[in-house]
C-alpha cells in the first residue's frame, strides 16, 4: 500500500523495550528515489534528541494506531554513533551507522537496497544476509568503504519536507509545485511526486514519478519534466482521501504510455 509523507509523520517508534519517539521527516536518496532514514524525535529519555532510523529496522506498520515497530532497542538507540540530523549526513556517517547496527550497506550493487529489493531482506537473520563480519580488513570490504568514503562530499540525502513547494516544469510551462510524495512502505521507494496545478490549473492534484522527471535543479529548487501541460491536464487527478489502487496506477501508466514502475 502506498502512503504520503504527511501519513508517516508523527508515528510512534515502538522498539523492544518500549518508545523512542515520533517520526519528524524523512530522508531520500536523490539517485534512487527511496526513503533511507527516518528522522525520530526521541522523547524525554533521550531528552528529545534526534536520531536517524534505517527502514532495514522496521518490521510492522499499523497506520490505525500510527506505530512503527522496530527490532532495534531504545539501549541501542541510545548508545548509537552520534549523527546531527540538522546537518547533512556524511557517507563516513552511514558507514558508522550500518556497521553499528550489523547492517549491510546498500550501496554498490544494482538494487535499491544493495542486492536485494527491499530494506528487510538486509536485516540481520534475514536468510539472505549473513551476520556482521569480524574482519573488516577483507579487502573486498575494505574496497568497498574506500569507494563509498571517496564520495563522501556528493551528499546524496535529502529531507522530504525541504523539498516541498519545488516548483515543477514541463517541456511547454510551469506545472505546479511539489505537495507531497507516495511511498511504498514494503520498499520504501517513492512511487510518485504529487503535484499541486493550482499555479496555472485551479484544484487539481496530478501524479508524477520520479522515473519520468528529466532533470532535478536542486540549487533552485526546480523539477522539469519530459510532458506536456497538456498531457498532464488530461492525466486521471489524484484524491488523497481515496486509497490509491492497482487499477488507477495502471490508468495512470497507460495514459502517459510508461510501463514502468
Amino acid at each position: 500500500m502506498l502512503h504520503t509523507i504527511n501519513d508517516l509523520k508523527n508515528i510512534a517508534i515502538q522498539a523492544s523495550d518500549g518508545d523512542i519517539g515520533l517520526t519528524k521527516d524523512l530522508y531520500f536518496d536523490d539517485k534512487h528515489w527511496v526513503i533511507r532514514y527516518l528522522v525520530v524525535e526521541t522523547g524525554s529519555w533521550l531528552s528529545s534528541k534526534k536520531i536517524l532510523l534505517s527502514p532495514i529496522s522496521i518490521k510492522e506498520f499499523n497506520q490505525k494506531d500510527k506505530t512503527l515497530t522496530v527490532t532495534i532497542s531504545r539501549e541501542q538507540v541510545k548508545n548509537s554513533p552520534d549523527i546531527e540530523s540538522e546537518k547533512p549526513v556524511s557517507r563516513q556517517h552511514e558507514v558508522d551507522h550500518m556497521e553499528y547496527y550489523g547492517y549491510e550497506h546498500y550501496w554498490g550493487n544494482t538494487g535499491i537496497w544493495g542486492s536485494e529489493s527491499s530494506p528487510n531482506m538486509m536485516a540481520l537473520g534475514y536468510y539472505s544476509v549473513a551476520p556482521k563480519p569480524d574482519n573488516l580488513d577483507n579487502p573486498e570490504i575494505s574496497a568497498d568503504i574506500k569507494a563509498a568514503l571517496s564520495r563522501d562530499n556528493d551528499h546524496h540525502l535529502r529531507s522530504s519536507h525541504a523539498v516541498v513547494g519545488y516548483h515543477l516544469d514541463a517541456i511547454d510551462g510551469e506545472l505546479g509545485h511539489l505537495q507531497g510524495m507516495l511511498i511504498d512502505i514494503d520498499t520504501w521507494a517513492i512511487r510518485y511526486l504529487i503535484i499541486n496545478t493550482s499555479n496555472w490549473w485551479l484544484g487539481h492534484l496530478v501524479l508524477i514519478a520520479p522515473k519520468w522527471i528529466k532533470e532535478v535543479s536542486w540549487p533552485t529548487s526546480k523539477i522539469y519534466v519530459d510532458m506536456t501541460q497538456q498531457q498532464v491536464k488530461d492525466a486521471p487527478t489524484f484524491d488523497p482521501s481515496v486509497p490509491f489502487s492497482f487499477e488507477d496506477e495502471k490508468n495512470l501508466q497507460t495514459h502517459y504510455s510508461r510501463n514502468d514502475k
